[in-house]
């Protein structure tokens, strides 16, 4: 399937999409709540279970006349159910993460759409009758399957009123029965999906969708009700109407909202779990080529390159994506992590890059950063002030890294999440149990980024060069330059960036980035229990904090570094993730693979990838894209836990800044999501143009 190939219909569909058309459909606000459960005497917990269902009976219904897959979102934001006076009472003493709701984390997809809305409630009602002290979650979520079951019966109703029986009939059986079908399974997931968002939850992921829709569309095929292009025509629509409201799902940017899934990599059991839908997924995304759903795909040293190479087909268009997951080296990280074998084998990705396990997994994947730029700046300025040896300034690393993140984790001892009973109704164990999805589930861990590592194991790199071990300039010198921006000191500034950087295979240098990581993995081990039964993770992600640590940003808690002794300015960016220093000369992206395929990743399991951006020149013909896929094969072989690429031309992006209009199509990979270059702010248009670009 090709964009050449899709049916006019979707053409249209695409094209509407892209031109905003739906957005006239959005109702002027959305139901005003506050004053009705003020009244009502709610809690917190009937409160989120009212919302859902006052929300889904506020949705208006809207069936295009070309549509199979329906589900636009008509209301344009969630409303509060507390005051802000009756929040600040209700949180005090409390750390609330991100926006507040539960976000970053996979529902049990696989095991809603096998049951039905009917089965769970049912277990609900069971769980009630045995345990009546959790009646008022089992309550609220009983609540909110009829909510959702309601909903459904209304576009069932107005779609007969159309004359669409065949909207209909899918509408009367999911999601309240298990889908027979793959167009049922998909109308069901779209439904069941959105609802999350309109429950006021963020950053919803989609997980592992070719294992838990295979088996679906698989005997569709079998029976002779589908064939490949049909198959493919539905699941472009379903991708269609996943970016049909995205615009209103909370993120930094415009495109950050959340909506990845995984494709491939190994089943529970232990076998390979790359079917044919996975390459539809490939070839469909490329057809479409829209920034959602974000695709991941899990790979291994061994990975067929012919899948690899499709992969790089959806690469060629700018999207940003695939993003690449190793699971020779994932697994054996979540094992290490107290991981059981079968969870750590069905792991899915959060919003970016975090991994979590879908329906077993409370983690809160996005604790905070730690900013080893800022934890290598002052011990090397405190250490030079000090006179100390380079091991000293080392050690004070090494203390500044376990004082933030301890700051972290305190603050993170404190946290409150909001029940969540529609959530939690998709999740694995929540009606058995009868507790809520946010009193925890099987895996309750905090993950926290390390972010920007590269940068400050250069800068310490360069310190330990060009003081250290050459003598060639005084500890007082260097503090001078870094105090004055190294105004006065350019000479200075340019044999700092001579000293060998990350990226370049240099072991020295690379060195220095492993013990950095074994720092962050040591603080994070020693904290043991995160006060939810559960660990902390680190990470190599860098999220926006690659550019906030460089120019600060309202609300953070980390702090902005100035100068560094890398020879990077004050307000110059840090690499985003895995990557080298923007401006650092690097041999290659083989180099940058093998630089980074060092890191002690069994000890740094909470995700953060290897970025690369590839000019389009490695894309120009069929045996450049056999090379992108060898080059992920070498990722993997090297050692990497994983890897995102994306293909920029510096021409194309200056021609965007001029005349955005020409381009509104134009995507790119941002840190862990894509996004439509125009739509971003320029500091980030800015640090996407001046990344690396490799060529072959």
């Amino acid at each position: 399937m090709t964009m050449a190939q899709i049916s006019d219909r979707l053409q249209e569909m695409k094209r509407r999409q892209r031109a905003g058309e739906h957005r006239a459909l959005r109702q002027s606000s959305s139901p005003e709540l506050l004053a009705e459960f003020d009244a009502a005497g709610l809690t917190w917990t009937q409160r989120a279970a009212r919302l859902t269902r006052r929300m889904c009976e506020a949705e208006q219904v809207v069936i295009g006349a070309d549509e199979c897959i329906v589900f636009t979102r008509t209301l344009p934001s969630v409303p509060p159910i507390y005051s802000p006076e009756q929040w600040a009472e209700l949180t005090v003493g409390r750390t609330l993460h991100e926006l507040g709701p539960i976000s970053n984390i996979c529902a049990d997809w696989r095991g809603v759409l096998a049951d039905g809305l009917l089965a769970r409630r049912a277990q609900a009602e069971a769980t009630r009758a045995a345990q009546p002290d959790c009646a008022e979650f089992l309550d609220a979520a009983i609540e909110t399957i009829d909510a959702v079951l309601a909903l459904a019966g209304r576009y069932a109703a107005a779609a007969r009123e159309l004359g669409r029986d065949d909207i209909a009939e899918v509408l009367d059986r999911v999601p309240a029965e298990p889908p027979q079908t793959f167009r049922q399974a998909l109308q069901a997931l779209r439904l069941l999906h959105a609802v999350v968002w309109l429950s006021g939850h963020y950053h919803v992921g989609l997980g592992r969708l070719d294992q838990y829709l295979w088996p679906y569309l698989e005997a569709d095929l079998d029976a002779g009700r589908l064939d490949w292009a049909e198959a493919d025509e539905l699941l472009a629509e379903f991708f269609i109407t996943l970016n049909r409201d995205s615009d209103l799902y909370p993120g930094v940017q415009q495109g950050d909202n959340g909506q990845s899934l995984m494709l491939g990599g190994l089943t529970p059991a232990g076998t390979d779990g790359v079917n044919p839908l996975t390459h539809a997924v490939l070839r469909v995304s490329q057809a479409t080529a829209l920034i959602d759903p974000k695709i991941n795909l899990r790979v291994t040293s061994d990975t067929d390159l012919g899948l690899l190479t499709e992969a790089a087909k959806l690469t060629r268009l700018g999207l940003g994506f695939p993003q690449y997951s190793n699971d020779d080296v994932v697994i054996p990280g979540l094992l290490a992590h107290g991981y059981e074998l079968a969870d750590a084998r069905d792991y899915s990705v959060a919003a970016c890059w975090e991994f979590i396990i879908p329906g077993r997994g409370m983690e809160v994947v996005n604790a905070g950063a730690v900013s080893l730029p800022a934890a290598a700046d002052r011990a090397i300025r405190v250490g030079l002030a000090a006179g100390d040896s380079f091991e000293g300034i080392l050690t004070r690393c090494e203390q500044d890294i376990a004082d933030q993140l301890g700051a972290v984790v305190e603050a993170y001892r404190r946290l409150l999440l909001p029940p969540a009973p529609y959530y939690s109704v998709l999740m694995d164990g929540p009606l058995a149990t009868g507790r809520d999805l946010a009193d925890g589930l099987r895996y309750n861990n905090f993950g926290v980024h390390g972010a920007c590592a590269a940068s400050a194991a250069d800068a310490l790199a360069a310190v330990r060069q060009v003081v250290y071990t050459t003598g060639e300039v005084s500890p007082s010198e260097l503090l001078a330059a870094l105090d004055a921006d190294y105004e006065g000191h350019e000479a200075l500034r340019e044999r700092l960036r001579d000293v060998a950087k990350v990226g370049n295979h240099d072991d020295a240098t690379d060195d220095l980035l492993v013990r950095l990581l074994a720092m962050f993995a040591e603080a994070c081990e020693a904290v043991g229990d995160n006060g939810r039964g559960g660990l902390v993770r680190p990470g190599t992600g860098s999220a926006m904090y690659y550019v906030w640590l460089a120019r600060g940003h309202q609300g953070m808690r980390e702090p902005v570094v100035g100068a560094t002794a890398d020879g990077r300015h004050a307000g110059e960016f840090f690499g985003a993730n895995l990557a080298p220093t923007p401006g650092a000369t690097v041999r290659g992206p083989l180099s940058v693979l093998q630089s980074f395929g060092k890191l002690p990743y069994e000890r740094v399991c909470n995700g953060g990838p290897i970025t690369l951006e590839l000019s389009d020149t490695a894309f120009r013909n069929e045996e450049a894209l056999g090379k992108v896929a060898m080059l992920v094969r070498a990722f993997a072989q090297t050692g990497g836990q994983q890897l995102q690429l994306n293909t920029l031309d510096l021409a194309t992006l200056e021609d965007a800044q001029r005349h955005p209009d020409q381009h509104r199509n134009l995507n790119v990979r941002v840190w862990g999501w894509s996004g439509y270059f125009c739509e971003l702010d320029e500091v980030y248009q800015q640090h996407i143009m001046a990344r690396h670009r490799h060529g072959f």
